[in-house]
């Protein structure tokens, strides 16, 4: 399998601040590729570098064969790009921001519709509406529409389901997939939800401008090594406090309803529980679990301190 996106030792930075430090992967022809991180882990200047809109500072990176800064004219005929912010034309209508941008590539809507057809009928009966007055999910679906119309080989998506509500982003997630599987597009996602790992056929955890792992979400999951317990009790607001303070407790998250704890090996859970409830915690419940991606990103990160 062939890479179409190669980076060697990316680096960016903003005055004192690493935006990138030496990042190198590379993406295979037709996969989606998630990287995962939260806001300010370098995400967005990645992007940016790929799709030619900002030079590094050091290292190189290819697109489809081509230099990132020497052939910056020709990527940009070749790949789709779908901002974290709504950056259409909010005064032009839905049929007229898609007409923009099909001929500002050369092309017509009737020319790739057939990349278009299933997310766009979803908002043609809002084909005269502006596009500020869209909701969340609809100028998604637009701002997809507009990035695929002139037919792109690598398409780049920046958090692309940031305040979108979740039956958008799985529906979302569901055009990505049907766009990889019939047409062959090579998708990069950026994301800050975890969760979202499961529709990628890679991802990267990235932090400070890192990569912390890169691989399946099921090989990432595969390599967690401890054991993972979910603790509650009737006090939650206590109980946070009392497993970080117990010294025999390695790492405490909240998630969700549920605490998530990894112990020190020696302790046994019913010492923890009876340490619990000497705590003053009643109906304490402690019970093993299998990792998520988050809980692979929290344990990554607290390697990393």
């Amino acid at each position: 399998m062939s890479s179409i996106v190669v980076a060697n030792s990316l680096s960016k930075q903003y005055g004192k601040v690493n935006a990138l430090c030496s990042l190198s992967f590379e993406v295979n022809e037709g996969e989606i590729y998630g990287i995962i991180g939260p806001d300010g882990a370098g995400k967005t200047s990645l992007f940016r570098i790929l799709t030619t809109l900002l030079l590094p500072d050091g290292g190189n990176a290819t697109v489809d064969g081509l230099d990132v800064v020497r052939h910056y004219r020709e990527i940009r005929r070749r790949i789709g790009y779908m901002p974290g912010r709504f950056s259409l034309y909010p005064d032009l209508s839905v049929e007229e921001n898609l007409q923009f941008f099909a001929s500002i590539f050369g092309t017509t809507i009737e020319a790739n519709y057939h990349l278009v057809a299933d997310i766009y009928r979803q908002i043609e009966r809002f084909s005269t509406r502006k596009a500020g007055a869209l909701s969340g999910g609809m100028k998604q679906k637009l701002a997809l529409s507009c990035a695929l119309i002139h037919a792109p080989r690598v398409l780049f998506l920046d958090e692309p389901t940031t305040g979108v509500d979740p039956v958008s982003r799985k529906e979302f997630w569901e055009m990505l997939q049907k766009l990889r599987t019939e047409h062959g597009i090579t998708i990069l996602v950026s994301t800050p939800y975890m969760d979202e790992a499961a529709w990628c056929d890679r991802i990267a955890l990235i932090q400070n401008g890192r990569f912390m792992q890169e691989d399946t979400p099921a090989g990432i999951v595969k390599s967690y090594k401890p054991v993972l317990w979910s603790v509650k009790s009737r006090q939650m607001h206590e109980l946070l406090h009392d497993l970080r303070r117990f010294n025999m407790v390695k790492t405490a998250f909240s998630f969700g309803e549920t605490y998530h704890i990894t112990l020190s090996d020696g302790l046994s859970i019913p010492q923890l529980k009876g340490h619990l409830e000497t705590c003053g915690h009643e109906q304490v419940e402690i019970t093993p679990i299998a990792p998520s991606i988050e809980d692979c990103f929290m344990e990554l990160m607290n390697q990393t301190l």
